[in-house]
């Protein structure tokens, strides 16, 4: 992309004077790779994102499944961390996303005036109405096709029902939020399937092992407790929702998300000021 302020183009400096064998040509690679990626998502028709929110409520179900399955059969919670990676690889090799996926990346995108506002509003709210129910109905199914599974499923999910609003609880949220967004920007950084696998595999375990707060994920083991008839319902898992997706955007938005692109803040500006109106929808 042709810098907005030609006088730097030609003497190859960006606004801080350093020449280009001083910029961080990775961070900035990697900044492009963001902004190209994203544009495409932020201009996907409603019917797309709401299909593709579904998928992924759909496939990071079967890493609860697998989570459910072990821990009943090992009774470790590590163990099964390990098992969840299952639906981070479904969501990896099946190129579908989670709500909280949808940070740095769209918010990138809009910041390059590579999109408007709006668009960022409504892939959030469509992505998070496709995970939603696709993650409500595979875990009917999930319940249902494995009745033995029950009870860890009432268990886990009271786990976060019943588990109070504090500071704790508040800064699990906020570490979720935060890894999450890693896992993206690990994800764009490389090329290398193995390499994106063993980074969905390693969140996967911080993520279920450690029984971070997370307000898709968690969800799905809420919802497939009150399936299996536990004595919690919708309104505490409204409350623990709410309380769950306020975290994750801090540490999403206001920890990693802002610190990458401070980061890139040069590469960023370059963006903006090529922007012409036209592209700014």
């Amino acid at each position: 992309m042709a810098s907005g302020d030609q006088d730097d183009e030609q003497l190859g400096t960006d606004s801080k004077g350093r020449h280009a064998p001083l910029r961080e040509d990775e961070v900035e690679r990697a900044f492009d790779a963001i902004v190209a990626r994203g544009r495409p998502r932020l201009f996907r028709t409603v019917a797309e994102l709401l299909a593709s929110g579904v998928i992924a409520g759909v496939e990071i179900s079967l890493g609860v499944l697998a989570f459910l399955a072990v821990e009943q059969a090992t009774g470790s919670e590590l163990l099964a961390g390990l098992a969840f990676g299952v639906g981070f690889i479904a969501l990896l090799l099946g190129n579908s996303e989670l709500f909280t996926e949808g940070f740095l990346v769209p918010i990138a995108v809009v910041l390059a005036k590579e999109a408007g506002w709006w668009r960022l509003l409504r892939f959030w709210a469509i992505t998070l109405a496709g995970n939603l129910f696709g993650g409500w109905l595979s875990m009917w199914m999930v319940v249902v096709a494995f009745p033995e599974l029950g009870s860890v499923a009432v268990e886990t999910g009271r786990t976060f029902a019943e588990s109070g609003y504090t500071l704790r609880t508040f800064l699990l949220a906020v570490l979720a939020g935060s890894v999450m967004t890693l896992l993206t920007r690990m994800r764009i950084g490389t090329s290398d399937d193995v390499a994106r696998v063993l980074a969905s595999l390693t969140t996967a375990f911080l993520m279920a092992g450690l029984s971070m707060y997370h307000s898709v994920l968690d969800t799905l083991f809420l919802f497939g407790g009150i399936h299996a008839g536990a004595g919690y319902g919708y309104g505490t898992w409204a409350v623990f929702f709410g309380w769950t997706v306020l975290g994750n955007a801090v540490g999403g938005i206001g920890l990693t998300s802002f610190l990458r692109l401070v980061r890139s803040h040069e590469r960023l500006n370059e963006w903006r000021r090529a922007a012409p109106a036209s592209r700014r929808p």
